[in-house]
């Protein structure tokens, strides 16, 4: 009997949409419009409409990718299919694992604030602790992640941005909020830098769309649906966020948004529009929280990945007799995410996840072009090269100190890629030289 050795094809292209779609929308706008607002002012849209654009060029070199390989392994394939280096590969699926933790932590930092405090009074760090503890919980006990879940997941999320933006509509119909502020540009470190370091932070509720490529390889037909449900998300989502970033500008001042951990639950209380604090901070916490435990699923099963093909010590392939959950692997992502979000604000962490996956981004921009050289007999798209190569730059601007981005969020980075290589050489010594690696043995 022949084994079947890839994954089933039963995802169309508007389920891939919303797949998409659900990716990009979450923790970011939720928790990040206010310290977005406090680089630039009132025109808080402006970084986010710049983010789009620059987001869109990476995107260009995913579509093309995922396209000449459908499989379920995203930038570690890239990278390995692009370079064959073995460490570089590992380096990248690290990268990639230590974002997911990061971003987890930035949403548990942003679950335990003021969202949190419409139900019940908590210091932040506690609640997101206590949170962390919920998710580890459930990453644990095991959770079967089907395409109806999804779904759900992305229209409660969805629905409290669309809340949101009615809110924007009746007030401009009424006449209410100051819609001259959505106008008022008063960077913190002029012109320039503050668009490039609002910018910055406000990649960090695009980023979603990188985690996508791992459903190419159950899409029905990924060549010709994943760009045009790609693209087709990111300019969802690119709308649905500059509608709420001016909504929330033009209700609430600079300050205010600023300074608040629930920055959206700040709009909701001031609408004339009257719609239930307490019901739009729940499903704040539900956004935030499917980040949180997605981005964590994701981590523990990548390091659990790499310990069953001895990439890293094998102790992290340790499954639970009853559970069937890698439990090593669980514990070992929550303790990083416990010492992130006990030294470190929703803002630097949510900065470190976006300085991890830009150097991620900046080699998938170069690997796209460095395959050209690998032509597949089947069509694809194929990016412009001017494309790609901007990106490539883009992410390495965006990832420069220029940003204004302080320099724990670099010291915090390297310190975890540090960790990774500490692993790779550590388990080198007792299992010998990796000479191949597959990416997709790793996957989560």
């Amino acid at each position: 009997m022949e084994l079947q050795t890839s994954l089933r094809r039963v995802i169309g292209r508007r389920v891939l949409l919303l797949f998409v779609l659900g990716d990009i929308l979450g923790a970011g706008i939720y928790a990040l419009a206010g310290k977005v607002a406090g680089q630039v002012g009132g025109a808080l849209w402006v970084p986010f409409l710049v983010a789009f654009v620059l987001a869109a060029l990476t995107a260009t070199a995913y579509a093309e990718l995922v396209g000449k390989y459908p499989q379920a392994a995203g930038a570690a394939l890239y990278a390995n299919k692009a370079f064959g280096i073995p460490f570089v590969t590992f380096i990248v699926a690290f990268a990639v694992m230590m974002s997911g933790i990061t971003s987890a932590s930035a949403a548990a930092r942003a679950f335990g604030g003021q969202y949190l405090a419409e139900f019940v009074s908590l210091p932040t760090l506690a609640g997101a602790l206590i949170f962390l503890g919920l998710v580890t919980l459930v990453n644990f006990v095991g959770i079967s992640e089907s395409i109806k879940v999804n779904v759900v997941l992305t229209l409660i999320e969805a629905f409290g941005l669309l809340v949101i933006i009615a809110i924007g509509v009746y007030a401009l119909v009424v006449g209410d909020g100051n819609p001259g502020r959505a106008l008022e540009f008063h960077p913190v470190n002029g012109a320039f830098l503050g668009v490039l370091g609002g910018t910055a932070l406000a990649f960090y509720a695009l980023l979603g769309f990188e985690d996508s490529v791992n459903l190419a390889e159950e899409a029905k037909d990924p060549q010709r649906d994943f760009p045009r449900a790609l693209f087709g998300g990111l300019a969802a989502a690119a709308l649905i966020y500059l509608a709420v970033a001016f909504t929330a500008t033009m209700l609430v001042d600079t300050e205010t948004l600023r300074t608040s951990s629930g920055p959206l639950l700040e709009v909701v209380k001031v609408a004339g529009l009257t719609f239930p604090p307490k019901l739009f901070a729940l499903i704040a916490l539900l956004a935030v929280g499917n980040t949180a435990l997605i981005n964590m699923l994701m981590a523990s099963r990548l390091v659990y990945g790499m310990g069953r093909e001895k990439i890293v010590p094998a102790v992290f392939a340790t499954v639970h007799p009853s559970r069937h959950t890698p439990w090593v692997s669980i514990l070992f992502t929550v303790a990083i995410a416990v010492a992130l979000v006990s030294t470190g604000e929703v803002g630097g962490l949510a900065d470190t996840t976006v300085l991890l996956l830009l150097c991620v981004f900046a080699l998938v921009n170069v690997s796209v072009l460095v395959l050209r050289r690998d032509p597949v007999e089947h069509w694809h798209y194929q990016a412009p090269t001017w494309a790609p190569a901007i990106g490539a730059v883009v992410c390495l601007v965006l990832a420069l100190p220029i940003t204004g981005r302080d320099g724990s969020v670099y010291l915090r980075a390297a310190v975890l890629i540090a960790l990774g290589v500490l692993l790779w050489f550590v388990n080198r010594l007792f299992v010998g030289r990796v000479t191949d690696l597959d990416p997709a043995k790793i996957s989560p």
